[in-house]
This record gives C-alpha cells, sequence and structure tokens, in this order.
C-alpha cells in the first residue's frame, strides 16, 4: 500500500488554464511564482497580479525562496481566493501545497502554467525592457 501523506491537511486542487482564466477574470488574485526575468518576459493577462518568486536561480542552481511565505501573506489574508501559476505547473504545484499548509483556504494550482495559458492564446504582457534602459548604468 502507498502511504497518503495527510500532513498538508488539504489537498492541492489543479485547474486547466481555462478555468484559470474565468476565476482571474472573475477577481481572483494571481500569483506568479516565477522568477522576475521570466515575468518581465511574459506574464498572465491577469487585473490583479503579484510577482512572488517561490525560487531564485543562483550559480548553484535553483534555491527556495525562504521568505516565500512571508510575502505571500504581507499581500493576501487566507481567505483571498488565488490562482497560483508558474512557467509549467511544477513550482506553483509545491507553492499551492505550501500555502494550504500555511492556512491559505482558497488556493488553487494552475496546472500546466504559463506554458499552457501562452498555448491556448490567452492575453499575455510583456514588461518594457526599454525602461531598465533609463536607469544609471553604475549600480
Amino acid at each position: 500500500m502507498g502511504s497518503l501523506d495527510k500532513s498538508s491537511g488539504s489537498e492541492v486542487v489543479t485547474i486547466d488554464v481555462v478555468e484559470a482564466k474565468h476565476l482571474i477574470q472573475s477577481g481572483y488574485v494571481y500569483i506568479d511564482v516565477r522568477t522576475v526575468e521570466e515575468y518581465k518576459k511574459g506574464h498572465v493577462e491577469a487585473e490583479k497580479i503579484l510577482v512572488i518568486p517561490y525560487m531564485f536561480n543562483t550559480p548553484e542552481g535553483r534555491v527556495k525562496n525562504p521568505e516565500f511565505l512571508k510575502e505571500v501573506s504581507a499581500f493576501c489574508k487566507e481567505e483571498d481566493p488565488l490562482v497560483v501559476g508558474c512557467q509549467s505547473g511544477v513550482r506553483s504545484l509545491y507553492a499551492t501545497a505550501d500555502l494550504l499548509k500555511l492556512g491559505f483556504k482558497n488556493v488553487s494550482n494552475m496546472g500546466g502554467g504559463y506554458l499552457a495559458w501562452t498555448g491556448k492564446g490567452f492575453g499575455v504582457k510583456t514588461e518594457e525592457p526599454a525602461v531598465l534602459e533609463d536607469k544609471p548604468k553604475e549600480l
């Protein structure tokens, strides 16, 4: 018999991008858990969108953002309706599970992530890289 890990208290609900789009349009907050670099290349078109990376890219590879749950809690209440998405649906699955463990009650994982969203031809936005050129070069 396979052992079921019930420590999360709630099962992660994964929805497809069509349902995710309806929820986002109905007022759900979309949390993009990709890196800021990924977000700037293109992201889901949503009225309420937060970019809170679940993992960071480092020279040693990807590492989990230790402040992820604290950052989400700073912007969202446990009752807020949330849709969590990433590039392909893996990071968002882990992020959704972590949020449920923390006590968030209305969190859905967007299956397939941004790739599935763009695959359906849904609205996307990109951040203008020109804005970055306005900043002084010496940092």
